[in-house]
């Protein structure tokens, strides 16, 4: 299907009974909603109407040029409008990498648009502001943030010697992502420049003012994260008032939907019945 907003229009993939609750799944760099089929079976079985979005510069139809389009209040704007466009006053909302950052600003600025939160492998906004700060750690992990800020340069070292660069990204997961399929969307004219938008428009204002998180949240991290270490993780809980749950899952990388899909769900499944408060 293509869900309209505004002026973009946004490819995704549907599954299930149009009547059932909707869970919006946000994939993030450089995938697609093609790195969530090994986990929404597993939703629709439950009775879930599962949406799966390709997100703004991944969907052709929604791909503006300035790097100021790129900014979260419009990522944020981007699902308040595929909510409204789906007819859900309500939404569970499941985010991975970049789509995990998006669902934690949604559900803390619109807790009223959520009913459960889930971020896979990105933790909260401001524990992650704060390790890049204090944690050696994790400055190290996040080096790569700086190439993928710089316009042109980027772009020639993530697609030289047919993008062995993006290959590389995926750090051996190989065997469970779908990279070739990945890297195949990036013949796509634009698209992998319009995708690094995302990080040359991200600004610490974003963190600023930031609202606690009240609904139910679930922060499902691995310890294989190559990108993402504990100090942010554990933090993490510190910055959730709402119902809260961190779930590790040993030995599994940074791509988590597609290399630990059962037991994604099965912790998606139990987290999704719960509500927020009155």
């Amino acid at each position: 299907m293509q869900i309209e907003v505004g002026n973009l229009g946004f490819d995704a993939l549907a599954f299930g009974e149009p009547d059932g609750e909707l869970v919006l799944l946000l994939h993030g760099f450089p995938q697609s909603a093609h790195s969530w089929r090994l986990v929404w079976p597993g939703l629709v079985e439950h009775g879930y109407r599962v949406v799966a979005p390709d997100q703004r510069g991944y969907s052709p139809s929604a791909r503006p040029l300035d790097v100021s389009a790129y900014a979260m209040p419009e990522l944020v704007g981007d699902v308040l409008g595929m909510l409204d466009a789906l007819g859900a006053s309500r939404v569970h909302l499941v985010g991975h990498d970049w789509g995990a950052a998006v669902a934690w600003q949604v559900a803390a600025r619109h807790p009223d648009r959520v009913h459960t939160l889930t971020a896979v492998s990105v933790p909260h906004p401001v524990a992650f502001t704060e390790a890049l700060a204090s944690d050696e750690d994790q400055r190290q992990r996040s080096q790569y943030m700086r190439l993928f800020q710089v316009e042109g340069k980027a772009e020639e070292v993530l697609l030289r010697d047919d993008r062995s660069g993006l290959r590389t990204f995926f750090g051996g997961a190989e065997a469970s992502a779908d990279v070739e399929r990945y890297l195949a969307d990036m013949n796509e004219p634009g698209r992998l420049t319009a995708c690094l938008n995302w990080y040359r428009a991200a600004s610490r204002s974003s963190v600023e003012d930031f609202p606690a998180v009240t609904v139910p949240t679930l922060h499902v991290w691995s310890d294989g994260d190559l990108a993402l270490g504990r100090t942010a993780a554990e933090a993490t809980a510190s910055h959730v008032d709402g119902p809260y749950r961190f779930a590790e899952l040993p030995g599994v990388s940074h791509w988590i939907p597609e290399e630990a899909p059962d037991q994604l769900v099965a912790l998606l499944l139990e987290h999704l019945r719960q509500r927020p408060a009155a």
